[in-house]
C-alpha cells in the first residue's frame, strides 16, 4: 500500500468520523444545520470532486467522494431538521453563490471552475459562521476539526499538486479552523 493511499484513506475515515456524529446530533435535534449552506457545499464538493478526477488528484479524490456523500446527505436532511429562520441576507449569500457557477458552465475548464466555486464555498461559510457566532449550540465543532485534520491528509494524499487539487482543501482548512475557534471559543462562555 502506497503512503499516498494510506493518507487518501486516512482522510476518508476522518470524514466518516467528523460526518457521523453531526448527522447523529442532527437527527437528536442538538443542531441545526443551515440548509443554505449545505446546499452550496454540495454543489462546490460536486464540482471539485469532478475537477480533481480531471487534473490527475489520484487517491486523493477518495476523502472528496467520502466526503460529497455526506454532504449531500446532510443537506437532504437540513430541510427538515435544520435552521428554519433563515434572514433575507443569507437569501442573497445563497443567489450570489449559485451565480458563481454561470462561469462553470460557460468555461468547462476546471481550473476556473474551482477557483470560481472555493470562492463560492468559502462565500457560503458565511451564513453558518454568524448563525454559530449567534447560537453556537446549533453546531457540533467535531465535524470541524476533522474536517481540518481530513483536508491536511488529503492535501498529503494528491498524485499532482495544482490550483485544482489543492486549493479547496486550503481553503477548508482555513474556514474550518476559524469556524472551530469559534465554537470551541463560544461555548467555553
Amino acid at each position: 500500500m502506497t503512503t499516498k493511499l494510506i493518507f487518501a484513506l486516512i482522510a476518508g475515515t476522518l470524514a466518516l468520523f467528523g460526518n457521523i456524529p453531526y448527522l447523529r446530533d442532527m437527527f437528536r435535534r442538538k443542531i441545526k444545520p443551515h440548509p443554505y449552506t449545505w446546499l452550496v457545499w454540495s454543489i462546490v464538493s460536486g464540482v471539485v470532486l469532478v475537477g480533481q478526477i480531471v487534473k490527475g488528484a489520484g487517491f486523493g479524490i477518495i476523502p472528496f467522494a467520502v466526503s460529497e456523500l455526506f454532504t449531500i446527505t446532510i443537506f437532504f436532511f437540513s430541510l427538515r431538521y435544520g435552521f428554519k429562520k433563515i434572514p433575507r441576507k443569507d437569501t442573497y449569500f445563497l443567489i450570489i453563490a449559485l451565480l458563481g457557477l454561470i462561469p462553470w458552465f460557460i468555461t468547462k475548464d476546471p481550473t476556473i471552475s474551482v477557483l470560481v466555486v472555493v470562492s463560492i464555498d468559502a462565500i457560503a461559510f458565511i451564513p453558518t459562521l454568524i448563525k454559530a457566532w449567534r447560537l453556537p449550540k446549533t453546531e457540533n465543532p467535531i465535524l470541524y476539526e476533522s474536517n481540518v485534520a481530513r483536508h491536511s491528509f488529503a492535501l498529503l494524499s494528491l498524485s499532482s499538486y495544482n490550483i485544482v487539487t489543492t486549493l479547496h482543501s486550503i481553503v477548508m482548512i482555513i474556514t474550518n479552523t476559524w469556524m472551530t475557534l469559534i465554537l470551541l471559543r463560544k461555548k467555553r462562555k
